[in-house]
């Protein structure tokens, strides 16, 4: 690994979607409004069920951290990605940083995608063996599972990012994508990349396919459930529930599973572009947005909290 192969700095660009400069400040702040909403509607659900009482069960303690880590994921790409757009040239990042966000980037998602498993199971235990739910979904137990998803996250994050920077990078030096994500980071490489791609590979089934299949098995015993279920509010209610939890972890694992469980070889810039700012910018927003409609406890209790915020500003 020579010098000569080494860079202090990689050039991060956002392709952009027109040459005009009206139109990338038009793209600037549609990005950085969907950011502000996303960051306004995480804090809010966060605090929310910190603040109401009424709210300090297990399924709204791991909503509540969804959304700090929503918040933290969507900032670590939207930082760069939004001054790239400002700046209207391309952008450059060390080693370093690039390194940083990345690892960073796939810590949070990863702890994300595996906190959406643990929220499956708490509906599981809830539904199918409600008389056992406080026992089995006690609060030392809903701290060590989330403890457990940052714990395992940062793992692999770790070991990916540090496997990826020990290569040599040569070329042009440019990523073409708005923030410092694996596959555009490897095609930098000069060197053979075989054991880096089976490790991504690894990683992603680790993240993304087996929480996807025990989230659909938990589903079937979910939905089995019910349907025995003989007061229709009943039943309403726990399909309200699931439903909402079920579109998210459709998003997120969808548009996740679209990138990194394809052949490396078979990447597109173009779409890993597209699709990545579904699940670094949209999802973020759109989560809140589907636990606050579908869920009616959530919903009474910003009602209360915006109640609340009314009168103590009229005294």
């Amino acid at each position: 690994m020579g010098d000569e192969n080494r860079t202090e700095l990689i050039q991060v660009h956002f392709q952009t979607f027109s040459s005009l400069l009206e139109m990338q400040l038009l793209i600037f702040l549609a990005f950085l409004l969907v950011y502000l909403l996303s960051l306004c509607g995480n804090a809010t659900v966060a605090l929310t069920v910190h603040t109401d009482h009424s709210l300090h069960t297990p399924m709204y303690f791991f909503l509540a951290n969804l959304a700090v880590l929503e918040i933290f994921y969507s900032s670590v790409i939207a930082s760069l990605a939004l001054v790239n757009l400002l700046s209207g040239r391309k952008a450059t990042i060390s080693l370093a940083g690039c390194g940083t966000q990345m690892f960073f980037f796939v810590f949070l998602g990863s702890a994300e995608c595996i906190l959406l498993v643990i929220m499956a199971y708490d509906r599981y235990v809830a539904i199918c063996h409600p008389l056992r739910y406080t026992l089995i979904m006690n609060w030392t137990v809903c701290a060590c599972l989330v403890s457990g998803s940052l714990v395992l996250g940062f793992l692999l994050a770790l070991q990916l990012t540090i496997l990826l920077f020990h290569l040599p990078f040569c070329g042009t030096n440019e990523i073409n994508h708005f923030y410092c994500d694996v596959l555009p980071v490897l095609q930098l490489a000069c060197a053979n990349t075989q054991i880096h791609q089976a490790t991504l590979f690894v990683v992603s089934v680790i993240v993304l396919t087996i929480p996807f299949l025990l989230i659909c098995i938990s589903y079937v015993f979910i939905v089995a459930a019910i349907l025995k279920i003989r007061s229709a509010a009943g039943r309403n209610s726990a399909f309200s529930t699931c439903s909402s939890h079920l579109t998210v972890v459709l998003l997120q694992y969808g548009c996740c599973s679209f990138i990194y469980l394809h052949p490396s070889s078979s990447y597109s810039p173009e779409q890993g572009q597209v699709v990545s700012v579904v699940y670094t910018f949209v999802t973020p927003l759109l989560n809140p947005l589907i636990y606050s409609m579908r869920n009616k406890d959530l919903k009474d209790a910003l009602g209360r909290a915006l109640g609340r915020a009314i009168l103590s500003q009229r005294k």
